[in-house]
């Protein structure tokens, strides 16, 4: 499995308990951003990579995606002239 993340796409382990463990260990160690090493971009990260096994946060990956879309539609220029 291949997840992208702009123009560049990384390989994913073809299990799933791994895929899992990553997502949930990138999360866990987002949470103590504050510490040198990890940083608070583990969060993202870690539910991007969740969200190709779990439903629910793929729905809230594809809810936040449109929003986020339709906001930057509604403010963009070439939008303003017409």
């Amino acid at each position: 499995m291949k997840i992208k993340i702009g123009s560049r796409q990384f390989d994913l382990p073809r299990s799933r308990l791994a895929r899992v463990s990553i997502g949930i260990g990138l999360i866990l160690a987002g949470l103590f951003g504050f510490l040198p090493v990890v940083g608070f971009w583990m969060l993202p990260l870690g539910l991007l990579v969740l969200a190709v096994d779990v439903p629910l946060v793929r729905r809230l990956r594809r809810r936040l995606l449109i929003w986020w879309y339709r906001d930057r539609l509604k403010s963009s220029p070439m939008k303003r002239n017409e």
